[in-house]
């Protein structure tokens, strides 16, 4: 019996935490001053509109998954599959609703795995929407 339909989305979604998870999970924790990161300019290729909605995207991910694998533990097995596609809607969903496609999404992604410098820009600006009067949450110039 097939119990997850990983799609591209879920496998997106897979992604994002395995990337950012650690991130996500001390978003509440205050940046100490040599821990946060220089204004930079827009990478080529990605604008930062795109990373923007991509960090979005990230934490709207995390957030979704966590919901889901609580669903899923509770469950009874009959429920699983539903539940299972459920949480790929919602995580398509959390995705295009920050103006992404998921192979948009996928493809920030696999750039961030690849290029610590996009990393760092997606990273900060998860952080940042966490404190908006941080000095980090100012736009690039």
């Amino acid at each position: 019996m097939r119990l997850l339909p990983w799609t591209l989305a879920a496998t997106a979604a897979i992604g994002a935490w395995q990337l950012f998870g650690p991130v996500v999970n001390a978003q509440n924790q205050p940046d100490s001053p040599a821990q946060a990161p220089k204004a930079q300019s827009p990478s080529p290729g990605i604008p930062n509109e795109k990373l923007d909605a991509a960090a979005a995207a990230v934490k709207s991910v995390a957030s979704i998954k966590q919901d889901y694998q609580r669903r899923m533990a509770a469950a009874e097995e009959s429920q699983k599959q539903g539940i299972a596609d459920e949480g790929v809607d919602a995580l398509k969903k959390a995705i295009t609703d920050q103006g992404l496609s998921v192979e948009e999404y996928t493809s920030i992604l696999q750039v961030a795995q690849n290029d610590p410098d996009i990393r760092q820009k997606i990273i900060q600006r998860i952080r940042s929407s966490d404190h908006p009067d941080h000095p980090s949450n100012q736009p690039d110039q």
